[in-house]
């Protein structure tokens, strides 16, 4: 299973009976859920329900735009709606009566009217079957287009934990004299404080040491090896990963700045590891960049 990004645009053209034809568009673009915008023409609220199902049921997340255009035509040309309009010039008369007032009703104001004219072609009991069908097809150019863009994704943040597991790599080479560099370091900053002290020179010298051991970025080294290898299996696996990669992502920062806490002011070896965990800062931003456009 393919991962797919957010972002996709789908449009179908079908007819739905005799002289009525609609286009169906589906926009849709980043978004931390699922948030769908429908226009449709007035008074298909059972239509709008339909498309809203059917959109939880093949699509996770984004704001989705679905836009339904009508073209009916008629060898008769436009109609009025009977009901409403004999309901208006009715109403008109009736009150004209009543209240001893003369005067007609004026049919370009009726006509102004919502629903008062239309065009000749009228909706018939398939219109709603031929929408969907044409839905399911959208739905799929879209699903097509954002796997598309999901798989140039997915190479660019391979390329990007690459990056990553190099510098940890190189990072790992060098623990081991930095953390000698902190413990001298300290170790001779406490033999300084000492010289004129009755203070037990052992003792500091031991906490001198497991300062130098608290500076060891073994740890976090390994976690972040554990987060990029679960990174890539999420990759390889597909699916709906959004989430869990930018949750991932987050994980991945918080090892990046306690190692660059844990080997601050130390110099040498010191000051490449600062260098490299800045620049798994930046890699980290930029897959974060991509992954907030995955489903």
């Amino acid at each position: 299973m393919s991962i797919r990004s957010m972002t996709g645009f789908a449009q179908v053209k079908s007819q739905a009976g005799e002289g009525v034809s609609f286009t169906l568009s589906l926009k849709s673009v980043n978004h931390r859920f699922l948030d769908p915008q429908l226009r449709l023409p007035p008074d298909m609220d059972e239509l709008e329900m339909k498309i809203r199902r059917a959109l939880k049921e093949r699509l996770a997340r984004g704001h989705v735009e679905v836009t339904l255009a009508i073209d009916r035509r008629s060898t008769e040309g436009f109609e009025f709606n009977r009901e409403l309009v004999g309901g208006y010039v009715a109403a008109f008369r009736r009150a004209a009566k009543e209240f001893g007032t003369v005067g007609e009703p004026d049919l370009n104001v009726i006509f102004r009217m919502p629903g008062a004219l239309g065009e000749g072609a009228s909706l018939d009991g398939n219109f709603q079957s031929a929408v969907m069908t044409a839905f399911d097809q959208a739905v799929g150019k879209l699903n097509v287009m954002r796997e598309h863009e999901g798989h140039d994704m997915g190479a660019e943040l391979h390329k990007r934990l690459k990056v990553l597991e190099q510098a940890g790599d190189e990072v790992s080479k060098m623990r081991s004299a930095v953390t000698r560099a902190v413990m001298e370091k300290v170790s001779g900053r406490m033999k300084e404080l000492l010289e004129n002290s009755s203070f037990d020179q052992d003792r500091l010298l031991q906490e001198a040491a497991l300062l130098a051991e608290r500076s060891d970025v073994q740890e976090e080294l390994v976690r972040l090896q554990t987060h990029i290898e679960h990174f890539r299996k999420l990759l390889d696996g597909g699916g709906e990963v959004g989430k869990k990669l930018d949750f991932l992502l987050q994980e991945l920062n918080r090892e990046a700045n306690t190692m660059l806490s844990k080997t601050s002011g130390v110099t040498g070896e010191g000051l490449r590891i600062t260098e490299l965990g800045l620049l798994m800062k930046s890699e980290i931003e930029k897959c974060r960049e991509q992954v907030q456009n995955l489903e």
